[in-house]
């Protein structure tokens, strides 16, 4: 299909025409914030939050960007919309202009007009134009373009005040609605307007222009910005709508290519992607934010974003399993995703091979938690709808509890529309409203924490207004400096006396706070009458540094001259560990490829951790290739340097940067030279952090732990200098002491701990063999005392096994040797009482249920238990009463056949 604009098209255009007007083009923040009150980046202004607060100075003072977004969580989720709504998504794109103290009103309002009647030729009878109720300024704007009256309209809070989330930058808002014509109205109102605000089809809001005045605190209240900005946002998904004649932001460019790779994928004709098209819808939207989200460095998991990534991409497994979709099919539509979008995004590209393997996996693992799902479905609905032995009745209950369904949701991942179909196919209805319950129970425990975690600290110091804290820590390790604020017990007081646990801010510190991984300093502030212990450094708001510690000595004040004094053997030993870091982050890429980025790390003085992205173990060899090739860049002994630069230069040299790290416009660089490759630099990296001055320094890097911390994430521990030096020590203190006990040489331990061990094998071989004998005699003997309970064949008996896995070889043995019958075995294993019901195929055919006969045997003994028709198990707590369980099968036996 031919299009006036492409979606390619508009975004350039965009761009180009803020740029034209004096805006520098920034590029787009990863999906993941880093801020701890939002999960990811849902408007163009989040990278920007700092500047409007007056927290960071930009080196511009306008900003245009096309802006990665996702909206499914808080006051901003669109999940539930997604695939009925012809203009809701999870992900999309918002391209955006910012004034920071610029312009306002009257040239937001000019720009967005000119924009969209002279750049994208839309006409201006087709617009209207939403105002605050009492913003005249923003009203009186839109007239002195020559805008008809009737075009614009004044509306309440509800529409026309935006806000980021609960707290953060806010202000009126003027929106530009596109106008479909009264053929495309879907509300039937008489007096059909965007006044109504009903989501009528006619109307298409395609810009926001918010007017950023101030800044909402938890508390509600909401106080002047240091410098009105604007900010404004373009879905660009509805903007190629309106430009591209179509009614659905589906039937553009955008999403036609996807849904037609989705459809060649599944080899549908037309009339069945018609007759799928909302389940077409929610996999295309959902894989251009899976897409996205893994581009982005986010894993499928348990928490946070992880966790969001994997609930979008079971939803689109799910609509592909209605549509009868048995394989795994979502590598497929990433690959479609990055075809028609990695122009513009080059991380889509560049990560195409590890995006669509993760893909493959989370869909295997899906595969998995569907049987192990559909298992415990069947176990549960089984219980509810099976006769109570015991009491000789039917329970004949046909609803699912909704804490169950929440379980199975919560902790398997299992989807609740699936939990929905499976029990309907049963004759279950679910409990929707103990789900409900179960739910909100869980937020409000996530939220209660969450708020504790994002904000006291934060707001304490905030409120003080405090100027920036002059940071010395990469030149220094002692300065002179002056107290500007004390914090005692979460409230700022002039003096504290000795034994105070307090917080200290000084107007400058060579103290380094704790950021990007590596832990605060420590030492100690000194001053004419006393003596602080400093144990930890934290920034709670940007650039002001906080000192926690103790008043050892003599009373402290604001204002008193103080000397701070950073322990500097500690110092020395956490850079080591962060030059290392860098140096393992370098080696990652280089034996195990580029994929391999940093997800989290800790930078301490006795260890580091990193964590990053792969998504297979690592192999023995793999890992001495991995420490190898850092040791030997150690001993090159390379220097490490740093400078600071544009991020956008820093790009263009290759530096390694963070997804979800979030950086200023000038960043600083830490470079490990040596002549090696890109321009002399082994390794470039954006960092804030300390530095040994050469590689040398680090002494000796060996990795004492790898392994898994989540699907598709690892983690390295590791020591270096002294931690290292201790560590080899006491491992070969303790290689000799083992060679002692084995009475060896040190070289020869290997060896003679494999000799052990075939020892050890041969004799549990023997033991196996003997037990095996013993089984059998008992069992045969078992076999000469079988039971008739009404025509069938029951044994009933303790027999000895010593794990369960013997005691179920036993009683599926019985069954086979018996032919027809029912056999019951119980035992006492590791000190605890078990039972195993096995029921041959043509009892089962007549009713008979193993799982259903062991629930009333196992209450004899404490427990519970289920299973199969064929085989169930059990465990329980009193094995003093194995005996009289197992005297009650025959009674048990008669009532479930009088039931068939």
């Amino acid at each position: 299909m031919t299009y006036r604009m492409t979606s390619s098209q508009i975004r350039r255009a965009f761009l180009d025409f803020f740029v034209g007007h004096g805006h520098t083009e920034v590029a787009s923040s990863p999906l993941v914030t880093g801020d701890p009150t939002l999960i990811f980046t849902n408007a163009g202004m989040v990278q920007f939050k700092d500047a409007f607060l007056g927290l960071e100075k930009r080196p511009y003072a306008r900003a245009t960007t096309a802006q990665k977004c996702m909206r499914v969580q808080g006051k901003h989720n669109d999940l539930e919309n997604v695939g009925p709504s012809p203009r809701h998504h999870t992900f999309f794109e918002m391209l955006g202009n910012f004034s920071f103290g610029d312009y306002f009103k009257r040239d937001a309002i000019r720009f967005a007009w000119e924009f969209c009647t002279r750049v994208m030729d839309i006409a201006p009878e087709r617009l209207y134009h939403t105002v605050f109720n009492d913003d005249d300024e923003a009203y009186g704007y839109w007239l002195d373009l020559g805008v008809d009256a009737t075009h614009v309209l004044r509306m309440g809070e509800k529409t026309n005040f935006w806000s980021m989330g609960d707290v953060g930058p806010c202000g009126p808002t003027s929106e530009l609605h596109y106008d479909f014509g009264p053929d495309a109205c879907t509300c039937h109102q008489p007096n059909c307007s965007v006044q109504l605000d009903n989501d009528c089809g006619r109307w298409l809001e395609v810009w926001n222009l918010v007017f950023m005045q101030f800044d909402q605190l938890p508390d509600g209240s909401r106080r002047l910005l240091p410098k009105p900005g604007v900010d404004t946002g373009m879905g660009l998904e509805r903007m190629t709508t309106v430009s591209q004649g179509a009614r659905s932001n589906y039937d553009t460019d955008l999403f036609q290519p996807i849904m037609d790779a989705i459809q060649e994928d599944l080899r549908h004709d037309r009339e069945a992607r018609t007759r799928n098209e909302i389940a077409y819808r929610v996999i295309a939207d959902h894989g251009r934010a899976m897409t996205f989200l893994l581009a982005d460095g986010v894993l499928p998991g348990n928490e946070g974003g992880p966790y969001v990534l994997r609930m979008i991409m079971r939803r689109a497994m799910r609509f592909g399993k209605k549509m009868g979709v048995q394989r795994p099919f979502l590598g497929d539509v990433a690959r479609a995703v990055i075809a028609e979008m990695g122009g513009h995004y080059q991380e889509l590209r560049s990560r195409q091979e590890f995006i669509v393997k993760a893909i493959q996996q989370e869909e295997e693992r899906f595969e998995q938690t569907l049987d192990k799902g559909l298992l415990i479905l069947d176990e549960w609905m089984s219980g509810l709808q099976a006769p109570d032995l015991d009491r000789g009745q039917a329970r004949g209950e046909m609803v699912l509890p909704g804490r169950d369904v929440f379980r199975l949701w919560d902790t398997y991942g299992f989807p609740v529309d699936l939990t929905r179909d499976v029990a309907q196919e049963r004759g279950f209805r679910l409990d929707d409203a103990g789900f409900r319950t179960a739910m909100q129970e869980q937020r409000e425990r996530a939220r209660a924490h969450g708020k504790f975690a994002a904000g006291e600290m934060e707001e304490i110091y905030r409120g003080l207004q405090l100027p920036p804290t002059k940071f010395l820590a990469y030149e220094l390790t002692s300065s002179r400096a002056t107290v500007l604020a004390i914090v005692r017990d979460g409230q700022p007081v002039a003096q504290a006396a000795a034994g105070d646990y307090v917080e200290v801010v000084l107007d400058q510190t060579p103290f380094y706070a704790e950021s990007g991984g590596q832990v605060g300093d420590s030492g100690e502030i000194e001053y004419a009458m006393g003596r602080m212990h400093v144990d930890d450094t934290q920034k709670p708001v940007h650039a002001v540094v906080v000192h926690r510690g103790l008043l050892v000595r003599g009373a402290l004040a604001t204002g008193v001259e103080v000397t701070a004094g950073v322990d500097a053997g500690r110092r020395l030993n956490i850079k080591r560990n962060h030059t290392a870091t860098h140096l393992l982050h370098r080696a990652l890429h280089q034996i195990l490829g580029e994929h391999a980025t940093q997800k989290g790390s800790l930078v301490a003085p006795d260890r580091l951790r990193f964590d990053f992205n792969h998504l297979s173990a690592i192999s023995r060899e793999e890992l001495d290739a991995i420490e190898g090739r850092v040791n030997e860049m150690v001993m090159n002994n390379l220097s490490v340097r740093w400078y600071v630069t544009s991020q956008l230069e820093a790009k263009r040299q290759g530096a390694m940067m963070l997804f979800g790290e979030k950086y200023g416009d000038e960043v600083r660089v830490v470079c490990v030279s040596g002549q090696i490759e890109q321009e002399g630099c082994y390794s470039r990296e954006l960092c804030g952090g300390t530095h040994v001055d050469r590689t040398g320094e680090v002494g000796y890097f060996h990795i004492v732990s790898e392994g898994s911390v989540g699907a598709g994430l690892r983690r390295i521990e590791a020591v270096t200098g002294r931690a290292a030096q201790a560590y080899v020590r006491e491992r070969l203190a303790l290689l000799g002491a083992l060679a002692a006990q084995l009475e060896c040489r040190p070289e020869q331990a290997m060896a003679r701990l494999a000799a052990l061990h075939q020892e050890a094998d041969a004799l549990k071989k023997e033991l196996s063999a003997v037990q095996r004998s013993a089984a059998k005699s008992e069992l045969d003997t078992l076999l000469r005392r079988v039971q008739m309970v009404d025509g069938v064949s029951l044994v009933a008996a303790t027999v000895h096994a010593a794990t369960d896995e013997a005691l179920r070889e036993m009683s599926d043995w019985l069954r086979d040797k018996l032919g027809s019958g029912v056999v019951v075995l119980g035992a006492v294993v590791k000190e605890r009482p078990s039972l195993n019901v096995s029921v041959t195929q043509d009892l089962i055919a007549r009713g008979l249920h193993a799982g259903e006969l062991i629930k009333p045997i196992a209450r004899e003994i404490g427990g519970s238990g289920g299973g199969r028709a064929r085989m169930a198990q059990a465990a329980g707590k009193d094995a003093g009463k194995l005996g009289d369980a197992l005297a009650i099968v025959p009674m048990l036996l008669e009532r479930s056949l009088h039931h068939e």
